[in-house]
């Protein structure tokens, strides 16, 4: 399955030759190669689908995704750009945007950002502004958490066509891809709910591939060239997303990642690990956190139940306690979960948000002050 290095047919900037560290600002094949840049677009400018990988907070890498979208485009202007980031739901929301309908908060309202993503917009907006300005249609590939949940408790029969928008069931978890998987599981679960819980977790990410895979092959079928933003972590080695596409018969892709390079040590990049990378340079600045209030949340009959305040964390410091019902945030009445999140991911530095509580029966109000930033940069 991994036809990734089997398509690395470019011409090196120099003799074939393993570089010790690959250098900032270049292309290579995983192994250490050089490849001619030139070369290589041409080659991908051909392709039916070229993924783009990323670390979803990481500026340097959207500014990459920038710089590959606009040298794909001058060579192949008949593209689009498939999304990871939005649900299916939120196509006419990008479909408005592309076509200059709606401003910035517009658009960030009507694909309801902050609740389907919710990192910083700003990160994705340049990509954005470059879609718009030069008329590329934007495709959402993503569903929504809850239909993927649907998906792994009910099945995919249980679920009319319609409903799962068309996508298929997905190919079965490559061997390499369900061991990553396996220790992703290990690590971050709670160690209780044991095989039953591994199983389910896989087949959420099957569905999350398998969805994206499917938006994919549904916006190659349109004709052009497709480029998608997809975190890393669904494309590397071919196990997730590429494998997905492979199932569904568009063969023609090849993954691109972004690969950091430090001056102190470098690894050799793993054979088969994409079918190209391009070394970055270590960001001196890194990337700025959004806002956190620092409790833990659940769904409650007349707001949102704090059930856990983190030590230290603004929401301590405010006074929050385990059992709050936080009813309102700056006026604004709050239904679930994300939509706390979202008015606190908005919230600038050093700024005061009101929020309504309500404890042991009574309303208060609580000032959640969160800390200004020494941040230095023009």
């Amino acid at each position: 399955m991994l036809v990734l290095l089997a398509c690395l047919s470019f011409i090196p900037a120099g003799p074939a030759r393993a570089e010790p560290c690959p250098a900032p600002g270049q292309w290579y094949q995983p192994g250490g190669e050089r490849l001619d840049g030139v070369a290589l677009f041409a080659e991908l400018a051909e392709r039916d689908v070229v993924l783009l990988g990323e670390q979803h907070d990481s500026m340097d890498h959207h500014r990459w995704q920038l710089h590959v979208l606009a040298g794909l485009h001058a060579l192949r202007p008949e593209m689009a750009i498939g999304l990871e980031m939005l649900p299916r739901e939120a196509q006419p929301a990008l479909d408005a945007w592309v076509a200059g309908e709606l401003d910035e908060a517009e658009f960030l309202d009507a694909s309801d950002w902050y609740a389907a993503w919710g990192f910083d917009p700003e990160l994705y907006l340049p990509i954005l502004h470059f879609a718009r300005l030069n008329r590329v249609p934007l495709k959402a590939i993503n569903v929504t958490p809850e239909l993927r949940g649907r998906l792994v408790e009910e099945g995919w029969e249980a679920l009319p066509e319609a409903e799962r928008f068309g996508i298929s069931a997905p190919a079965e978890a490559l061997p390499e891809y369900r061991e990553r998987l396996t220790d992703i599981h290990a690590h971050h679960a709670d160690g209780d709910d044991g095989e039953e819980g591994l199983e389910r977790f896989i087949a959420a990410q099957l569905v999350w591939d398998r969805a994206m895979a499917a938006g994919l092959a549904e916006a190659a079928a349109e004709g052009g060239l497709v480029v998608a933003l997809i975190g890393q972590g669904h494309l590397q080695f071919g196990h997730g997303v590429p494998h997905q596409l492979d199932d569904l018969g568009i063969d023609d892709h090849a993954t691109l990642l972004p690969w950091p390079v430090e001056d102190a040590e470098c690894e050799p990049l793993s054979d088969g690990l994409a079918w190209a990378v391009f070394a970055l340079a270590e960001s001196p600045l890194p990337a700025l956190p959004p806002m956190t209030l620092g409790v833990f949340l659940a769904p409650g009959e007349r707001g949102v139940a704090v059930r856990l305040v983190v030590e230290g964390s603004v929401a301590e410091a405010a006074g929050l306690e385990e059992g709050d019902i936080v009813v309102r945030a700056a006026g604004e009445r709050l239904l679930e979960p994300t939509d706390l999140t979202r008015l606190v991911r908005r919230q600038p530095p050093g700024t005061l948000l009101p929020l309504e509580v309500e404890r042991d029966g009574e309303r208060r109000e609580v000032l959640a002050r969160f800390p200004a930033r020494d941040d230095t940069r023009h």
